[in-house]
């Protein structure tokens, strides 16, 4: 990560800056398809990643119906999509929302509703039937690299479901108790099962188990051209492995890894991205009025010391486990949702977009069963266009590996309000926020006039010593003018 610095800003630093980041119009209706660059860190720097959850997109819940979509998630600023698994599920064992398995169920109506988690795999190489065809998936990757943005795999390596091959045909790949009987993944500090009863725990004493998982891996880089993987309870599975497995793939392309994880040592050779999980936690505990923005900055300047330069966290208000188990935006953020989404796209790292969020959507998604998200663009749709544009065309939010610089802006009132500026090169963007559920006047280390970003460009002048007034969860964006 970057260094962090305290800093108070004068006017002649600020109004020095020339500006090149005033919004631009982005029409993509006429735009031919892209030839693909290989992925690499200054396109993943200004990227917003989106996560696709296929059985709840549509109505159909189908690969086709998600790709007729790609194309408008450009919008977004979308250069990476992350495909939550599209492996066959496992029919043994298969999970209920109430803790039963689908054959526990006696109604046969009632058990054909039971889909079971994307995560209880019965076949790495294999499509989920329920999604489409081999064909369908192809058409969807296709699709996705003609407008310009990268697919990245769910990958679980951890465990798989109960009729899978192995099971059977290699049960030394597996877990066992004293009595030698497969068992689900337990908790490693106390011993116990995490509950996940649907899978069955892989062993990675066994080496041999490694060559059959790098060989199913590599066959998606290899046959299906995709670009990488997002990787399910990585710190559960040895750093070593994760390492053999991309420097054996990255011999076929380059490839983007994303470990659902913060461990650092991940970072140092197998993982380009983890998961900001803290950071999420204290955004939702400040919506609920529970920290604040010093703990924020407290937060930030914790990870400035504790990282490598060129570790970098994927920044979110929702994913596929926080809306199923935690509660929706709206339950968790209140008011304070539109703040916190500036937040994570203008902070270091890079931002998560989860389906049916651009949709304002305000429910709990079933895990283990069919849904839908809405489609009815509202509020967040536009709010996510501007900040996606932002994102992709200010080299001041560059967030990976070569990250432009975090410098907080003091404030008269550091426990209400968030400030600070992101910079790289002569492009600066300005973040102000009150992350309170209350009126707030505070006065800010900056003077100078700036474009007011979010309101449609309007100046927004702040003067020496001048006091400002923003209402509950008011932020501002703003850019140095010219």
């Amino acid at each position: 990560m970057k260094r962090f610095i305290i800093a108070a800003l004068a006017v002649s630093m600020l109004a020095a800056c020339k500006n090149e980041t005033s919004e631009k119009k982005v029409n993509n209706k006429n735009e031919k398809a892209e030839k693909l660059a290989p992925i690499n860190d200054s396109i993943l720097g200004q990227s917003v990643i989106y996560e696709a959850n296929i059985r709840q997109y549509s109505p159909e819940g189908t690969f086709n119906e998600f790709t007729k979509d790609i194309p408008q998630l450009k919008e977004l600023g979308v250069k990476v999509i992350w495909l939550m698994p599209v492996y066959p599920i496992s029919a043994v064992k298969r999970k209920a929302a109430d803790g039963r398995f689908a054959e526990e169920i006696e109604d046969p109506k009632e058990r054909e509703k039971i889909l079971g988690s994307y995560y209880a795999i019965s076949d790495y190489t294999g499509i989920n039937p329920e999604f489409g065809t081999l064909e369908d998936f192809q058409k969807l990757v296709k699709t996705a690299h003609d407008n310009g943005i990268y697919v990245i795999l769910d990958w679980v390596a951890n465990h798989t479901g109960w009729d899978h091959v192995w099971i059977k045909e290699h049960p030394e790949f597996y877990t066992k108790n004293e009595a030698g009987e497969i068992i689900d993944p337990i908790n490693p500090e106390t011993g116990e099962s995490w509950g996940w009863t649907d899978v069955a725990d892989l062993n990675y004493d066994n080496k041999a188990l490694w060559t059959e998982m790098r060989k199913d891996m590599r066959y998606w880089v290899e046959e299906q051209n995709i670009d990488g993987f997002r990787c399910d309870v990585a710190g559960e599975v040895p750093t070593e492995f994760w390492e053999s497995a991309v420097e054996e793939i990255k011999q076929v392309k380059p490839i983007f890894m994303l470990a659902e994880s913060e461990d650092k040592d991940l970072f140092e050779a197998a993982f380009d991205m983890g998961y900001n999980w803290e950071g999420h936690h204290i955004l939702n505990a400040i919506a609920q009025g529970k920290q604040n923005a010093k703990d924020l900055s407290d937060y930030i300047k914790k990870i400035d010391t504790t990282y490598q330069q060129d570790d970098y966290l994927m920044n979110f208000v929702t994913n596929h486990d926080e809306n199923s188990w935690s509660g929706s935006v709206n339950e968790r953020m209140g008011d304070a949702a539109e703040v916190m989404t500036a937040l994570i796209f203008t902070l270091p790292g890079m931002p998560l977009i989860y389906s049916g969020q651009e949709y304002d959507m305000q429910k709990r998604l079933r895990f283990f069963e069919k849904d839908t998200i809405p489609h009815q663009q509202n509020k967040f749709w536009p709010i996510l266009s501007k900040l996606g544009t932002l994102k992709n065309e200010s080299p001041a939010l560059d967030g990976s590996k070569t990250p432009a610089e975090f410098i907080e802006i003091q404030n008269s009132d550091e426990h209400s309000i968030f400030s600070f500026v992101r910079k790289k090169g002569e492009d600066q963007i300005i973040f102000i926020g009150n992350l309170t559920n209350s009126v707030k006047s505070f006065s800010i280390a900056i003077d100078g006039q700036f474009i007011d970003y979010m309101n449609n460009e309007k100046v927004f002048e702040i003067k020496k010593n001048q006091q400002f007034k923003f209402s509950p969860w008011e932020y501002k964006i703003l850019i140095i003018r010219q």
